[in-house]
């Protein structure tokens, strides 16, 4: 939509579920009486998915009267004070939609800042946004954005969104955030009470309300119905900070698996270990992201301009996987269609920004399945032997389609249950061509793929441990930490990773999230003893505020002699996470700087085979990324602050623990990139 006609503006507007409002070409001032009223719009307001001439604005007004439907109208404007109007549309809202309102704006001009506003039929209004449409294609200038994931307003405060609001209202125009990227993670459906669970770790349990008609698992509560995710949605966009975040920046989102169910995958949940069939509890998730975040996903139920209409499915078993790993079975695939949330967004000459979703369309973990409990190791806590991984990965294809019967682990013998399946996806058949298509044909400088969850890989080297410490390490090699996100899906990194060499895909750039840790490193298909050939660059954002592995593990392991692999307490109650040291230079690394507590001589013992691909690592790392993307060099910078137990006081979120910047010169298809990385400010600690 890079120069569209208004006619097929609005049919593009209804095909979206979204009201059309058309820019006119003399501003005016706003004819209408406008008094704020945050109390009547208590989610605000927010922008989404910005092109060069258009934008998805959002709001909710509910009522409490006995209605079931009302009109609002929106304002667009080129000043806050709006004495220049320059669109203006009524929209239909109803309960049915739990009073939200989707309007998409065109006309509008590129890379221009705009202001909006919606007022109710009694005058009432919401408070003012903030947006900023796209560069047109051909635009020359740089892009700076920033990506974020994992924010739990159960268990944090925020704090990373005011420090990012307050760095860029005092930035130069230039420098300033086209958009915020959301990899995902957006809520937590997984949520505390108060009353029942008062802390966890060292955080404070926030009473965010309870969720209606809930189940309750261990010590959460998860929704069962489209209310229990919307009610998530509402107290999570009430949050100051996130609510703040989204009237000052346009918002990108793409979902994660927390928007649906924490360890489900497709159309299926996974409780205690017992995985159920919840095709409705799917498309209820999906009808409240859609309801919730302004985006340009697709929707099944065809043109309507204010409600979901999701498909009638049912609760039904799915005993098959189709040659792709799809579940088949008619409800899995009705409810996982009813919102498509893949898509890619061009800004300017130098960015598309490509979009996947790695839940939807997702084979189960086989790590995660019960039949894997046989490879957990009592001695050597979260380390999954890599030769099992990549033998379950590759399911029936392995060896050339000759999967072994067994898999050796020690004197164990453990029965190979993946050896009939098909190789792990995460992508699915479809998205995956997609992908592909969409990265061969981009002519953008920066092809940045927002790949939700982790691609780097997580690994140790636990062979090089020094005897007599545990017992010896009865895998053939090196340690990953299991499945659970891309870097566990080795056989399809691999295929998309080659097709990217192949077709000569230059600028090849991943960001993620979902780690819950700051990562920099490069794209590569494999790592030593196999061939190291990066075709790109990857970095992976901390959380806004969920919980990470470092600050879990510092509550854990007590006693454990691989303790000091994951956690260096040379002080008693002084904490730092030797994590880092693991998973960048080896095990030696960290046993080292816990017997001296002297990085330079860690240093000096790294195994250098064990993570060539990483520049930085910090498993304990809150904040965002900031991405600046020109004609010569790709940028991402690590904003990190302190651990957001509570509200920051000061009115820039806070305090940084550091910020780090890596750069890499552009390259031609072909030839290694290269990531340089300077310390801005503050001290990374263990993650270099």
């Amino acid at each position: 939509m890079q120069k569209i006609d208004r006619r097929a503006f609005i049919l593009s507007a209804t095909a979206l579920g979204a009201t059309a409002a058309w820019a006119r070409a003399i501003a005016i001032v706003s004819p209408q009486a406008w008094k704020e009223r945050r109390d009547l719009f208590t989610e605000g307001v927010a922008s989404g998915d910005p092109e060069s001439s258009s934008v998805i604005l959002w709001t909710r007004r509910a009522y409490g009267d006995g209605r079931t439907q009302s009109v609002i109208n929106v304002q667009v404007a080129e000043d806050e004070g709006f004495n220049r109007v320059v669109a203006q549309a009524h929209s239909t809202i109803k309960a049915a939609s739990d009073w939200t309102s989707r309007v998409l704006v065109g006309g509008l001009k590129p890379h221009t800042v705009y202001w909006y506003r919606f007022i109710d039929t009694e005058g009432n209004g919401s408070r003012i946004g903030r947006t900023i449409t796209a560069p047109e294609i051909d635009d020359a200038r740089a892009v700076r954005f920033a990506f974020v994931s994992c924010q739990s307003v159960n268990e944090g405060a925020q704090n990373a969104y005011r420090r990012m609001i307050w760095e860029d209202q005092r930035a130069a125009p230039a420098n300033r955030l086209a958009f915020v990227l959301h990899l995902g993670d957006f809520i937590y459906e997984v949520v505390e009470y108060p009353d029942e669970v008062p802390h966890r770790y060292d955080r404070t349990v926030f009473d965010i309300g309870r969720i209606p008609d809930a189940r309750k698992v261990d010590n959460f509560h998860v929704p069962t119905t489209v209310d229990g995710y919307r009610m998530v949605y509402r107290s999570t966009i009430q949050d100051p900070d996130v609510q703040d975040a989204r009237a000052y920046f346009p918002f990108v989102c793409i979902g994660d698996n927390h928007e649906f169910s924490w360890q489900g995958w497709q159309s299926t949940i996974k409780y205690d270990g017992k995985s159920e069939p919840a095709q409705p509890l799917r498309v209820a998730a999906n009808q409240a992201w859609w309801e919730y975040i302004p985006s340009r996903v697709r929707k099944s139920s065809g043109p309507g301009l204010d409600r979901f209409d999701g498909p009638h499915v049912k609760n039904a078993r799915i005993t098959r996987l189709d040659a792709d790993g799809l579940g088949d079975e008619p409800n899995n695939r009705t409810a996982i269609a009813s919102m498509t949330g893949y898509r890619a967004m061009r800004f300017g000459r130098h960015v598309e920004l490509i979009l996947t979703d790695f839940h939807s369309y997702a084979m189960e973990d086989p790590t995660s399945r019960n039949e894997a409990d046989a490879f957990s190791l009592k001695d050597f806590p979260e380390l999954f032997p890599l030769e099992a991984m990549q033998i379950l990965d590759a399911g029936r294809t392995y060896a050339g389609g000759n999967p072994p019967q067994s898999i050796q682990l020690g004197e164990k013998v453990i029965p190979n249950f993946a050896r009939n399946d098909p190789p792990v996806t995460v992508l699915g058949r479809e998205q995956k061509a997609w992908l592909k298509r969409t990265l061969a044909a981009s002519k953008a400088t920066w092809k940045v793929w927002g790949a939700t969850n982790g691609t780097l890989d997580m690994r140790a080297d636990p062979h090089n441990l020094p005897a007599g410490l545990t017992a010896s390490w009865p895998g053939k090699g090196y340690a990953c930490f299991g499945g659970g996100d891309f870097s566990g899906a080795l056989s399809e990194r691999a295929e998309l990773y080659d097709f990217v060499r192949d077709q000569g895909v230059s600028g090849f750039a991943v960001v993620s999230g979902d780690r819950h840790s700051f990562w920099a490193g490069y794209a590569a298909k494999a790592l030593p003893p196999e061939p190291f050939d990066p075709v790109g660059v990857a970095f992976i954002c901390g959380s806004i505020s969920a919980i990470g592995m470092a600050e879990a593990i510092e509550h854990g392991m007590k006693g454990h002699p691989l303790r000091p692999l994951f956690v260096s307490e040379r002080e008693p109650g002084k904490l730092e996470s030797a994590i880092n040291l693991t998973l960048k230079h080896g095990v030696k690394s960290a046993l080292e700087y816990e017997r001296t507590g002297d990085v330079a001589a860690a240093h000096r013992v790294s195994n250098p085979d064990n993570a060539p691909h990483l520049k930085f690592v910090d498993m304990g790392g809150h904040g965002y990324a900031v991405v600046y993307a020109g004609a010569d060099a790709i940028q991402t910078e690590f904003v990190c602050i302190p651990r957001p137990i509570t509200r920051a006081a000061t009115p820039d979120g806070g305090p940084l623990r550091y910020r780090v910047r890596h750069t890499a010169p552009r390259w031609t298809a072909g030839k290694r990139p290269e990531l340089t990385q300077e310390i801005i400010e503050g001290d990374p600690g263990l993650s270099i």
